[in-house]
């Protein structure tokens, strides 16, 4: 044998590893029977810290190992191959009420903190592999039948976070007033005297892991570990997945995958694109399956769903990723009312098991349009109240003039009223406005370029009520809709005379703003319970944006939903030829507290008005109407009438927790940039894999671009 309990075969067989990879010079005798196996630099990628154990510090590797070392790390390892098996779990160990006298078993979990009380006894927390509760190890230097002589010091020497495999007798604990360590649960009745203990890995010294520590997305992995809510996110999000995958099982729907390997197709989202060995082609993620899920419905499946996978290049915030999860649906021989209905029997299960609170249905429905003239948005959060109401017809015209750089402009009003009397309620808020206004978030608003907002506080004792400026009339008209009261804020705000388009108004978004900011500061209570709320009646079609070219045609149109969605009615199909900025999709969207939980549309499931829609309305070219043909083939084969929505599985959870951001319900969400911080996804591009791939840089005005 050789130094560190490597036999020779061992070594040899390291050697001819490593000759493999030019590490060990070839002219090296192995045969030889006096042949000890030389010093080496490690591979490039090594990285090791001060101590020779560690591959995993800051520097690059410049420190050579030699046989000893090496034989001494891979027989550390080795051991930890080999471990007792875990005979009884946390759950079972609270739950006893008095521990049979002597009964041995064996638990897993990470060291916590110690208390030493002298050389010969310590005290240690073993925390549960999920990291809910702990118990108390008892580790001692007496000698016990079946005790393993260096098990106490070995404990002793170890760090905290280690993970182990302890073997111990169970005994009852004097009970002692005891506090929980922060989000671990103690087991205060019962403890383990420690007979054999075995690390199964190292917790580094350079790493500091204290209950203040917090780490970066860098570290996600000691975040998820520190992190108690994000583990039971996680573990929520699993429980939710389960019930939903019960329910539509029950429901006759069928779980079938779609393929991540798709092709670009012009559906109105940017893309990722996947390139490949053939010089020329690539594939893309796909935005949704919406095309293979209209596929199935034409190849005799009635009801389809998956948890899907989706991509898409967009702009981040807080409520997208890259990359998302998304509970995808389609029927056949149905309508929207029907999905409508089974998407309100999903809810409100889910509502009912996991929160305990109970919806109405059905969901109340309104319009895109009255959703945009009441509340600015086409995702409204009704529970805010602030309702807007046009009333530019009451305004003098030297008024508007001044809030307005527009000719002829709508504006529109809200009222913002606090939830409790205040002293001096007309001072306060105007304090409350001055900060706003002042605040970088403010400052965007009152550098519209449509005009700032004209702003009046309520104050009773200022001729009619502080509202001289909008004259008599409007001043009555204004009082009898909101029903004023002293320190109430009457916003206006003016916007081109154009039919409504996109997701919000200025005002939409000035009311969200000002009531976030109120809730702050205490002055308007913060909304709760839930408020479903489905928004119906879109616009077919918007008009093309330089953000959003939509599907590239001619027309100056967009499909606002995708260009699958159908008319909803005859008169909408009349409306096609002559009018189709006029035309109302069959589109449907749950909204839940101002989040857009998911969309979706009847379907055009004829091939001959797809390809109508496509050539004639959109005026898309051949070319790109030819990227369908897959899809018109299909609906030409006799394809039934069908639906589907899809729900953002992302937010649905971030919702149902209460939570302010997707990241804290994703195990491995991308940042702000898109980016991964831990693992460094996206990589640089290497001269190889353009080769590879057919790939070359070009250079453009400002960038290097692919």
């Amino acid at each position: 044998m050789l130094a560190g309990g490597c036999s020779r075969d061992l070594t040899f067989r390291i050697s001819q590893y490593w000759i493999r990879r030019g590490h060990i010079p070839p002219s090296l005798n192995i045969s030889s029977s006096n042949t000890t196996l030389p010093t080496w630099r490690l591979h490039p990628w090594c990285h090791v810290s001060s101590n020779p154990r560690s591959f995993h510090g800051g520097s690059v590797c410049k420190q050579q190992m030699d046989e000893k070392q090496w034989c001494s790390l891979l027989h550390r390892f080795k051991v930890t191959l080999n471990f007792p098996e875990e005979t009884f779990n946390f759950s079972k160990i609270a739950e006893l009420e008095t521990p049979d006298a002597g009964q041995v078993v064996v638990i897993h979990g990470y060291l916590g903190s110690s208390a030493n009380l002298s050389k010969n006894l310590l005290f240690v927390q073993l925390i549960s592999k999920d990291r809910t509760c702990s118990i108390q190890l008892v580790s001692s230097s007496k000698e016990l039948p079946n005790r393993d002589r260096s098990a106490h010091e070995l404990v002793k020497k170890l760090p905290m976070h280690t993970p182990v495999a302890v073997r111990g007798v169970l005994r009852k604990r004097e009970q002692r007033p005891e506090q929980d360590s922060g989000s671990i649960r103690k087991i205060k009745h019962v403890e383990l005297d420690v007979l054999y203990v075995q690390s199964l890995n190292e917790f580094p010294s350079d790493i500091i892991a204290t209950p203040e520590t917090v780490f970066g997305p860098d570290q996600r992995h000691l975040q998820l570990r520190a992190d108690v809510d994000l583990r039971k996110a996680l573990s929520f999000r699993s429980d939710v997945g389960l019930a939903l995958r019960s329910k539509l099982h029950d429901l006759g729907f069928v779980d079938i995958e779609t393929p991540l390997l798709f092709k670009s197709t012009p559906e109105g989202a940017r893309e990722f694109i996947v390139p490949t060995r053939r010089k020329g082609f690539a594939y893309a993620l796909p935005q949704s399956p919406q095309q293979f899920k209209q596929i199935l419905m034409g190849s005799g499946i009635p009801k389809y769903y998956q948890f899907a996978r989706c991509f898409r290049d967009e702009d981040l915030r807080a409520d997208r990723q890259p990359e998302f999860t998304q509970l995808d649906m389609e029927m056949s021989f149905v309508g929207a009312d029907q999905v409508m209905h089974i998407i309100e029997e999903l809810i409100r299960s889910l509502w009912s098991t996991f929160l305990k609170s109970g919806l109405a249905c059905p969901f109340p429905r309104m319009s895109y349009r009255e959703a945009m003239a009441s509340y600015g948005s086409d995702k409204p959060d009704t529970r805010l109240g602030m309702q807007t109401s046009r009333i530019d017809y009451l305004l003098p015209g030297d008024l508007i003039s001044k809030i307005s750089p527009l000719q002829a402009p709508i504006v529109e009003s809200l009222m913002l009223r606090f939830d409790q009397s205040v002293p001096d309620a007309s001072s306060t808020m105007q304090q409350f406005v001055a900060n706003f206004l002042d605040s970088a978030e403010g400052t965007a608003f009152v550098n519209n370029p449509d005009g700032g907002p004209g702003i009046f506080v309520i104050d009773t004792g200022k001729p009619l009520q502080g509202l001289q400026a909008l004259g008599f009339e409007a001043a009555e008209r204004v009082e009898e809709i909101y029903q004023i009261e002293d320190g109430d804020l009457i916003v206006l705000q003016a916007r081109q005379d154009l039919p409504f388009s996109g997701g919000s108004t200025t005002l939409g978004n000035l009311r969200l703003a000002l009531h976030a900011a109120a809730v702050r500061q205490g002055l308007v209570k913060p909304p709760f319970g839930f408020a479903p709320l489905w928004v119906i009646d879109f616009p077919l079609f918007s008009p093309t944006t330089q953000d959003e070219p939509g599907q590239g045609g001619s027309a100056g149109l967009t499909a606002t939903h995708h260009p699958f969605t159908s008319p909803k009615s005859a008169g909408d199909v009349d409306l096609l030829a002559v009018d189709p900025r006029k035309v109302i999709g069959d589109h449907y969207d749950l909204v839940i507290n101002g989040v857009e939980l998911g969309g979706g549309s009847r379907r055009i499931h004829s091939a001959e008005m797809q390809e109508f829609v496509m050539r004639q309305v959109l005026k898309m070219s051949p070319e790109r109407v030819a990227e369908f043909s897959h899809l018109l083939d299909v609906l030409r084969a006799g394809c039934p009438p069908h639906a589907g929505i899809a729900l953002g599985f992302d937010r649905l959870i971030t919702l149902m927790l209460g939570k302010s951001s997707m990241r804290e319900v994703i195990a491995f969400p991308k940042t702000g940039k898109g980016e991964d911080a831990l693992v460094k996804s996206p990589g640089p591009l290497t001269d190889e894999i353009l080769k590879t791939y057919c790939l070359h840089f070009r250079a453009s005005d400002d960038q290097s671009s692919v």
